[in-house]
């Protein structure tokens, strides 16, 4: 398997044990392929969910870029929820992983399609 398999596997391992969540693969694939090269960086690939200005970076580059939201306080109210499903005291939140709840959130998968 490539490093990028094994990541998926890691990721699905995390939505599966941490959040109680089984993955649809096709779409955690494409999540965690539409990250790019930020999964192999050891900060990049980490959202640190006690980082005020690291969840306003979550909520304009992904939330208002990529699903073309529009800014709101649900957007945010997303974001805490999904940390708070992964679970505050996991050191190590996947950004792949955070990704994919908020479109499993917001129902875009089809940004994904």
């Amino acid at each position: 398997m490539s490093k990028r398999d094994d990541l998926i596997a890691l990721y699905a391992e995390d939505l599966s044990s941490k959040c109680g969540m089984q993955a649809d693969m096709d779409l955690l694939t494409k999540v965690t392929i539409g990250c790019g090269p930020a999964i192999y960086n050891d900060d990049a690939s980490t959202v640190a969910g006690s980082q005020e200005a690291e969840l306003e970076t979550v909520k304009n580059n992904f939330l208002i870029k990529k699903l073309g939201m529009s800014d709101s306080p649900e957007l945010m109210d997303a974001i805490n929820s999904v940390m708070t499903t992964y679970g505050q005291s996991n050191r190590n939140k996947y950004r792949a992983v955070v990704y994919y709840m908020l479109v499993k959130h917001f129902g875009k998968e089809s940004v994904y399609g």
